[in-house]
């Protein structure tokens, strides 16, 4: 009988945000195609240092346990490389000691379109055109921003924080805000606080996390001497009383969060800066050009704050 994916969390991750590709991109830019092709054949054997997206896959795969009921996570290469190209991305893949086995190579076509078909709940990408087209087609993307994040390999936790309005739930609320001001946003809040909100483009991800937890919580009882690695945070420019609402969605989708920062429009980067997030998702580029000095951080190009 086949494999089926269909009870783990999968990552589509582009080589772009899982490995430093700088140097192999501007080959590719200035000499083009075939100074490319031969470049990275002459390097294959150097292992690429991490990306942007590496501390968040290396930890989520790190969730999996040495049992077949315990194969919770898997990450999938997505890659605009044919074959060739792509080998040296797949010895580095060795070389880090990564658990990830399957990738499509499509030569330069459009990578993300083949998300469904491995049921993945995230595609990461450093290209700004894949992720927008995704996310234009509905699907759950996200480009990765250059950071000066330095991982603490020995911390085993995996720490991930999300936006809210416009990633985990829809930019209804923050197109009121844009277009009438923060007062008309403050009264539509509180007069909606019992409706939950329709789903954001990262909510499919967010859902999977949250049953990640559960899984990663359950293992505590089977063995007390284990300690849950994953924590869940909100860091949202909400606060009260428009926090209501974000409790009220959360309920109706039967998601805790570990963690949650209502800032009133504060500045988010010294919450990121005591939280340190392995991954942060906003769908404001300025939010996320600030994060990115704290943190690994991913712009979702999504609704009114992308128009």
């Amino acid at each position: 009988m086949p494999l089926s994916f269909k009870d783990r969390l999968v990552v589509a991750v582009a080589s772009s945000a899982l490995f430093d590709l700088d140097e192999a991109d501007r080959v590719f830019r200035e000499q083009k195609e075939e100074a490319y092709r031969q470049y990275q054949r002459e390097h294959e054997d150097d292992v690429l240092t991490p990306g942007v997206a590496f501390p968040l896959i290396r930890r989520l795969l790190s969730l999996n346990g040495e049992a077949d009921d315990e194969q919770f996570v898997e990450v999938v290469l997505l890659s605009r490389n044919d074959p060739d190209t792509g080998l040296r991305v797949f010895n580095s893949i060795e070389q880090h000691q990564l658990p990830i086995s399957r990738a499509a190579f499509v030569k330069g076509r459009n990578p993300y379109v083949y998300m469904d078909a491995f049921n993945a709940c995230l595609f990461l990408s450093a290209d700004a055109d894949d992720v927008r087209r995704a996310i234009a087609m509905g699907l759950p993307a996200g480009q990765v921003f250059p950071t000066a994040f330095v991982d603490d390999e020995g911390d085993p936790e995996l720490r991930i924080a999300f936006d809210f309005d416009g990633i985990i739930a829809d930019d209804s609320a923050e197109a009121i805000f844009k277009k009438h001001g923060i007062e008309s946003f403050r009264s539509s809040e509180r007069d909606h606080a019992a409706e939950p909100h329709q789903a954001g483009p990262l909510q499919p991800f967010f859902t999977e996390v949250a049953a990640l937890q559960r899984k990663d919580l359950a293992r505590q009882e089977k063995d007390p001497d284990y300690q849950p690695r994953l924590r869940v945070a909100i860091v949202t420019a909400r606060n009260a009383p428009a926090h209501t609402r974000v409790i009220t969605t959360l309920r109706e989708w039967g998601i805790q969060v570990d963690e949650a920062f209502f800032l009133g429009g504060l500045e988010k980067a010294e919450i990121l800066r005591a939280y340190r997030p392995h991954i942060y998702f906003d769908d404001q580029l300025t939010h996320v050009q600030g994060a990115a000095q704290i943190a690994p951080s991913v712009h979702v190009p999504f609704g009114v704050a992308n128009v």
